[in-house]
């Protein structure tokens, strides 16, 4: 049975992305988008939708025909008061409402993953714990929130 993962962002935009000063994370993205995730049932909110859709990304055509083909998970008031009790235990900055809706998300419909490259205020040693603790508080799933770094297939040495 394939793993899940929830797509913010970051990820379908970095594949399409050409800064320089991020080129190896962009590279990155490529190589696991063309290796790994087939191996995955892929997730993205309509949250992420509406940050790729309203902001200004290169090559903005090609990221929006990528994100119409990953699976859409459909919005739930409880999604978004999940995401209000995150801002009201200060796991993400208030004016960023989209960060907690990205966890929100992925908590609500217990996928395996949250693949990011935000690692200010997700995929960030220092909340981990603490985003377990809110969780495990609302009886929900806590997933794995990485870089694509961290989610290759393991390779074998002989």
């Amino acid at each position: 049975m394939k793993r899940s993962i929830y797509l913010d962002s970051t990820i379908p935009s970095y594949l399409f992305d050409e800064r320089d000063s991020i080129r190896t994370y962009i590279e990155v993205t490529r190589k696991w988008w063309e290796e790994e995730r087939d191996n995955f049932n892929l997730w993205i909110s309509e949250e992420s939708i509406i940050e790729l859709s309203t902001g200004e990304y290169p090559n903005k055509g090609q990221l929006i025909a990528c994100i119409e083909q990953i699976q859409v998970l459909l919005p739930d008031e409880r999604v978004f008061e999940i995401a209000q009790v995150y801002l009201d235990n200060y796991l993400m900055p208030r004016t960023l409402s989209g960060d907690a809706l990205h966890l929100a998300y992925a908590s609500y419909y217990k996928l395996d993953f949250l693949l990011t490259w935000n690692c200010n205020h997700l995929a960030n040693a220092n909340k981990k714990q603490h985003i377990r603790i809110i969780n495990a508080r609302m009886n929900l799933n806590t997933p794995d929130i990485i870089t694509p770094l961290e989610l290759f297939t393991e390779t074998k040495y002989d």
